[in-house]
């Protein structure tokens, strides 16, 4: 694989392990619905302001989300709403395993 495959590759893997996790993954589909503000998602997902920052941040790092300050609040919006298309393929991998799952048992 030469390098500009491999700088392709790394950052897709970003982009997935930016999505690695339940409370990104929350937030994310939120965002699908409708922008939020940061007191908004912390006030969903029950953890504090700083833990739904740092979420946010690897979201935006990753390209994930776009944010914009509006006097004192940040709202944050889906940059890629593509994403959510993602779900739907994951979505139905889980439903495939568990019929197979189902299929095995009996």
């Amino acid at each position: 694989m030469d390098s500009r495959t491999r700088l392709h590759y790394e950052h897709r893997a970003r982009v997935m392990k930016a999505l690695a996790h339940p409370t990104r993954l929350f937030i994310v589909d939120q965002l699908g619905h409708d922008e939020r503000c940061v007191c908004e998602l912390t006030e969903m997902v029950g953890v504090d302001v700083s833990t739904i920052s740092r979420h946010l941040s690897v979201l935006k790092n990753a390209g994930i989300v776009a944010d914009e300050k509006r006097g004192t609040q940040v709202f944050y919006s889906l940059r890629v709403p593509c994403v959510l298309r993602w779900y739907a393929c994951v979505d139905g991998v889980l439903k495939d395993v568990a019929r197979q799952r189902q299929l095995a048992v009996g």
